[in-house]
């Protein structure tokens, strides 16, 4: 069903700064791109104080290196000269690039010192705490693990629901059901799905955004038939729906008390099996799988509830019942 999980070691700077450089207000700082094609190893920004100060043991030169209040406040206090042998020894160690928060102006001779090692410079506007908490967020998932399933995937009353099956199990057909009753689509047929911590984000490619295959009518666009609400851009996953034949039907679980999570770039969800058979309105028990998950998250377990309730009363202590 899914296929090989591709992770990431690098990215370029150029990717880096076409992706985000909005979101985080990155202005090149000269004209030069040369240091473009420089790649960040891991998905963190670094402050360099001690190595400015020429302390280069556990140097994290892997990562973008960033200059704030403090690094521009002890720069200004050394000499011309010691500034530049700092600058450059720091030039020296391959670093991906160098960005400086609140607007700071790097003295001309740091500029031409990155020049002559081709190091790309950028400035910010942003406080140096919130451009390294934005950055340390987009390098995460720049850097996150992703994988590609085979599915539909909707987001139903808050619940992000992965339905997957067999080809012609129904997936597709659920999954309207599902719009039909308010909820919306995230992905059909492939679904791509990114690991965000300890959460599972799933979402589709640009191009098949909103767009849902029905055997024997086509393609049909979610935002015609059902409004821009009907679709959504990307979702946490929160419940796997596998959809079974009926002639499965004795191998699925009946109670509901000792489910297994399916697991997902090493990430358990919950998953339900549920038989498909003519007549029956899988979206609709879909829609009790999920609000059943919201109960359970909410403490209370309909399943165990009743027994408790027949322990209780096959051991008499609760004559009522």
């Amino acid at each position: 069903m899914a296929s090989r999980v591709k992770k990431i070691t690098s990215i370029s700077v150029s990717r880096f700064y076409e992706r985000h450089h909005e979101a985080l207000k990155l202005r090149l700082v000269g004209d030069s791109q040369d240091g473009f094609e420089r790649t960040i190893r891991e998905p963190a920004p670094n402050r360099p104080g001690l190595a400015l100060a020429g302390f280069f043991t556990y140097f994290a030169n892997k990562r973008i290196q960033i200059i704030g209040n403090s690094e521009a406040s002890y720069l200004k206090k050394l000499s011309p000269s010691l500034r530049a042998q700092r600058f450059r020894q720091v030039c020296e160690k391959n670093i991906p690039c160098v960005v400086t928060s609140r607007d700071h102006i790097l003295p001309d001779e740091l500029l031409a010192i990155a020049s002559e090692y081709k190091l790309t410079i950028f400035r910010t506007p942003m406080v140096t705490m919130q451009f390294l908490n934005l950055a340390s967020i987009l390098l995460e998932q720049e850097f996150s693990e992703s994988t590609t399933l085979h599915g539909c995937m909707v987001d139903f009353r808050g619940v992000g629901i992965l339905i997957i099956g067999s080809s012609g199990s129904g997936k597709s057909e659920t999954a309207i059901g599902l719009l039909e009753r308010g909820g919306a689509l995230v992905a059909d047929d492939m679904v791509r799905i990114k690991r965000h911590g300890d959460e599972l984000i799933a979402s589709c490619p640009d191009l098949a955004r909103g767009y849902i295959e029905m055997r024997g009518i086509g393609i049909i666009n979610a935002a015609n038939l059902y409004g821009l609400s009907s679709i959504r851009p990307e979702k946490r996953l929160d419940l796997v729906i596998t959809l079974k034949d009926e002639r499965d039907l004795n191998n699925v679980d009946r109670l509901g008390l000792h489910r297994e999570g399916h697991v997902i770039l090493d990430h358990s969800v919950p998953h339900v099996e549920i038989p498909v058979a003519a007549g029956r309105d899988t979206a609709r028990l879909v829609t009790v799988a999920a609000l059943d998950l919201q109960l359970r998250r909410l403490g209370y377990d309909m399943a165990d509830e009743f027994n408790q309730k027949l322990l209780a009363k096959m051991q008499g202590n609760d004559p009522a019942i």
